[in-house]
């Protein structure tokens, strides 16, 4: 897994959720409800694939995530927002 801006190689965690794994390897993520309400996670996703633990309630754009509530299914290339 990588993040554009981010040199360190980054791994999934098996964590609850991608946002989890990150937050736990120190990459900063922008995040209100944490449960795919607000969008505010909203993250591009340039190579990869994710499965939706819980359907998103937030509207998403083709090529975007909510790392609140996904996990990898692929190797991922991720770009933050903001």
């Amino acid at each position: 897994m990588s993040v554009e801006g981010i040199e360190k190689p980054l791994q999934f965690h098996y964590a609850n959720n991608l946002l989890e794994s990150l937050e736990a390897q120190d990459v900063q993520v922008h995040y209100e409800c944490r449960d795919g309400y607000c969008g505010a996670c909203r993250t591009d996703l340039i190579e990869g694939e994710v499965a939706y633990l819980q359907e998103p309630m937030a509207w998403i754009n083709q090529g975007e995530i909510l790392p609140c509530c996904c996990v990898p299914k692929t190797p991922l290339k991720l770009k933050l927002k903001g």
